[in-house]
């Protein structure tokens, strides 16, 4: 099996080869350049060469048009004969075929479902899901704490907005002890809840939660499988598609194992639209991401950012991205020549070319690449025609994609949603508790309440007993008056601040305790 990926040929007359080391394609990698300038053929090349190496691959289809994966390139199609020319350019055996593909979608319409659970995605992506306040903020890691600590399942947004429920209602202790839980704080998150299942977001919560090993599958002939998220509807959630995007990134950090310095990566994830993740993201999130990438590559991940424009991405985060692709940049505006200028410093300079010249002219097809050498090193700036793929160009028919969706492994795991017992059910079986008691407690004062009334109405009413002399009339009467007494204060103290507070502490009782 071949230890690199051809990209295309550069040089003098496009005749040296340009490849991607597997060793070394974990370092992460960019592809950037303007609408239209090919970023998207480049990201296909680059998922088939992967998948022919054996590595499993994510990525998102932003534009509806990478389904094409999943069918072979035809010789009828309009541009085989330009395609055949580049190949002949650049040296390459142009051979056309299908690859293994499994699609995905948050919706569940383009392809099997893809859920995570409420817990697994924590407090700081919700919040920048949600686009909360750093207020707000707080008050969902102090929901996410109560949780843990009442052993309250957070799977879906039931789940949460029963949970906030009762974080409302028991602000002013929870304020004590975490410092303020403001009852408007608890409403907003609660609104923004609410927008968020109006976008479609409540079919991302839930179980069956994804399982990362269906992700890293290979086909039965040894190839990678290409998972592909239809994104193309989703981008109308741009925050939803971003957060989800970084949560499995996370998953992955957080779930495999270290595998040091593979000979090839063990998945790689393509994060187009990247400029999403970052823009208004607070710095903690921008922390984390850069904390993400430079310590994923040792579990054998490599990470691809797509975008418009390399300063899209933070500098923190651009350092780590050793490998790259750069297609045309346009300079309209100051800024946009700033832009340029900073991207062409992040190469090595070659002496055959201007590197901030040659990115506004590379066409269609061509661009700027600088790869990692077998020392890690970035290799010199090539002017690069990028090789054409040598599967379908352009989307499948969606008939073709629904007959692949029932063939696939993935077929039938995920499309029933389980609704298991929850943070939901146990504050509600809590409530119907709480509420019987206060129901027995009432039952219990009005019965009280009745056995004084007999008692008082029997002491006035009671005639002295025939045959009984002076004495024993008086120590009876000595007996009823200590144990009406006695009767007197009990109903006082139910009726009275202690009675309210016995049955307080019935209803307080309300959501406490496991």
């Amino acid at each position: 099996m071949a230890d690199s990926i051809f990209i295309g040929g550069g040089g003098k007359n496009y005749s040296e080869a340009q490849s991607l080391l597997l060793d070394k394609s974990n370092r992460h990698g960019l592809i950037a350049g303007a609408t239209g300038t090919g970023k998207s053929v480049t990201l296909q090349i680059l998922a088939e060469g992967f998948s022919a190496a054996g590595v499993p691959v994510f990525l998102s289809d932003v534009k509806g048009d990478l389904s094409g994966l999943a069918a072979s390139g035809s010789a009828d199609f309009k541009l085989h004969d330009a395609f055949m020319k580049r190949a002949a350019t650049i040296g390459l055996d142009l051979q056309y075929t299908a690859f293994p593909v499994t699609f995905w979608d948050l919706l569940g319409k383009q392809g099997h479902p893809i859920r995570a659970t409420v817990a697994e995605m924590g407090p700081l992506l919700l919040s920048r899901l949600l686009d909360l306040t750093d207020v707000q903020e707080g008050v969902m890691n102090v929901a996410f704490r109560v949780a843990d600590e009442e052993g309250l399942p957070l799977l879906d947004l039931k789940d949460l907005q029963a949970l906030l429920v009762w974080v409302g209602q028991n602000a002013k202790d929870l304020s004590l002890r975490y410092g303020n839980v403001a009852s408007s704080s608890v409403g907003a998150i609660q609104r923004q809840l609410l927008v968020l299942e109006n976008q479609g977001g409540n079919a991302l919560f839930g179980e069956p939660a994804l399982e990362l090993a269906d992700m890293m599958t290979l086909a039965p002939d040894g190839r990678g499988q290409i998972n592909i998220l239809a994104a193309d509807q989703l981008m109308g959630s741009p925050k939803l598609y971003s957060t989800f995007l970084l949560w499995l990134l996370s998953e992955l950090f957080e779930v495999l194992p270290e595998v040091g310095n593979p000979d090839k990566p063990k998945l790689v994830f393509f994060f187009d639209e990247a400029h999403l993740l970052f823009d208004g993201a607070p710095k903690v999130l921008v922390d984390k991401v850069e904390h993400v990438a430079r310590l994923i590559r040792s579990k054998g991940v490599g990470v691809y950012f797509i975008t418009q424009n390399p300063a899209d991405v933070p500098d923190d985060v651009l350092g780590q991205l050793g490998n790259r692709v750069q297609h045309a940049l346009r300079a309209f505006t100051a800024r946009d020549r700033q832009d340029l200028k900073k991207a062409a410093e992040t190469y090595r300079d070659n002496p055959a070319f201007d590197t901030s010249e040659a990115i506004q002219h590379v066409g269609t097809g061509e661009a700027l690449t600088s790869m990692l050498d077998a020392k890690g090193a970035p290799l010199m700036v090539e002017r690069t025609l990028i090789r054409p793929p040598s599967s379908k160009l352009g989307p499948i028919e969606l008939a073709v994609r629904a007959v692949l969706m029932a063939n696939s492994p993935m077929a039938g795991k995920y499309n029933t949603p389980v609704d298991r017992e929850s943070a939901f059910e146990i504050l509600a079986k809590r409530a119907d508790a709480a509420a019987a008691d206060a129901a027995q407690a009432e039952i219990a004062e009005a019965e009280a309440d009745a056995q004084e009334r007999e008692f008082k109405k029997a002491r006035r009413y009671k005639a002295p007993q025939a045959g009984r002399s002076t004495s024993q009339r008086r120590n009876n009467t000595q007996d009823q008056g200590f144990g009406g007494a006695v009767a007197s204060v009990v109903i006082k103290e139910l009726k009275g601040t202690t009675g309210r507070r016995i049955v307080r502490g019935i209803l307080g009782g309300l959501f406490r305790g496991r």
